[in-house]
């Protein structure tokens, strides 16, 4: 299989290197090609599953950081060829400790109101998801729940009544994982959690118009 990409232990390391202009360099030179790779190949396996969409690929450069460096960096695939924080999109990205794979709903979609509401009058196909599957409230943070309804329908609400409620649900791989060490059970591995979040992509586009 083409395009295919491992991360290993030494780009999780780069988040332990001190100043902002000496990780980003590190964050460009040795992540973000493999993003590039490993997401282009994404955006095209699942066109097909979504009719044929165009899924963009967009790398985040964190350009508005002039001091502290990140503490974690991704990809995104979705939106529009300018962006994608309006939309439902696919990140993939690193932590220190960890790798993750969401379907990501930040920093106020178009639509937001609506589609929360989509999920809590039918969580059905967020909590038929298995257990290694978690869901997250606020992107800038590391830490992750796992599906509870009480927890679930909660943050739900935040999401739609909040303006910085947010909300994400995937899966993470701890960075020693040994799905890490092969190339192709670890494309695998990304292009299923994707494959199984669609129907919650689908779901939430249902309450988009300006998407249909």
């Amino acid at each position: 299989m083409e395009n295919l990409v491992i991360f290993t232990q030494e780009d999780f390391d780069i988040f332990t290197i001190e100043g902002l202009d000496s990780r980003m360099s590190e964050i460009r030179k040795k992540i973000q090609p493999k993003f590039r790779k490993i997401a282009t190949a994404i955006s095209r396996d699942l066109s097909p599953i979504v009719d044929g969409e165009t899924l963009p690929v967009h790398i985040a450069q964190h350009l508005r950081r002039t001091k502290n460096p990140p503490q974690d960096t991704w990809c995104a695939i979705g939106g529009d060829k300018r962006g994608y924080k309006k939309y439902p999109h696919f990140q993939l990205g690193l932590y220190h400790s960890h790798l993750f794979i969401w379907l990501a709903f930040i920093d106020n979609p178009q639509f937001e109101k609506e589609m929360a509401q989509s999920f809590i009058d039918n969580k059905t196909i967020i909590q038929s998801l298995s257990s290694d599957f978690v869901v997250s409230f606020d992107h800038t943070k590391a830490s992750v729940q796992i599906i509870d309804e009480d927890e679930l329908t909660k943050g739900l609400v935040r999401w739609r009544d909040n303006k910085k409620g947010e909300f994400l649900v995937g899966r993470q791989l701890n960075a020693a994982h040994s799905v890490l060490k092969d190339s192709e059970a670890f494309y695998t591995f990304v292009l299923e959690t994707y494959e199984t979040l669609l129907p919650i992509y689908k779901q939430a586009f249902q309450a988009y118009p300006s998407k249909l």
